[in-house]
């Protein structure tokens, strides 16, 4: 989703309507990168109700976008409501911008027992250096 620069709607009726392959759909060459972030316990019997803060903060940064997965909202505020809470994605203008990116704005995040992977692209990482 990060990459489309195309209509989602427009995109999607064409789905529906079979005529995919129709559609002028255009994808930014940029790379982008999710880090998800998860309820402590995840995979397995993990706590929901725990008060996210900071979504808004990573939201704002450019090139940022938090998409909600595990979450719910009451009194204005967002609570983790399942294993995978959130999804952290960003782009730039290669893999290492986007994956800096990505792993900024999770650090404006927080909630109780709160995990992550702190290795996301690390093979797209090793093969720009190393080539291999």
């Amino acid at each position: 989703m990060m990459r489309m620069e195309s209509d989602l709607l427009e995109a999607m009726e064409a789905s529906i309507a079979g005529r995919v392959s129709d559609g002028d759909f255009r994808w930014s060459p940029e790379p982008a990168v999710c880090v998800v972030m998860a309820s402590g316990g995840y995979p397995g019997a993990f706590e929901a109700g725990k008060l996210i803060t900071g979504i808004g903060e990573a939201d704002r940064m450019y090139g940022v976008k938090v998409f909600h997965a595990g979450t719910n909202r009451r009194d204005g505020s967002y609570y983790t409501s399942g294993g995978r809470v959130l999804g952290v994605t960003a782009r730039g203008k290669d893999l290492p911008e986007a994956v800096e990116r990505a792993y900024d704005a999770v650090m404006k995040v927080r909630f109780d027992g709160m995990h992550y992977r702190k290795d996301i692209a690390a093979r797209g990482l090793k093969h720009l250096r190393t080539g291999k």
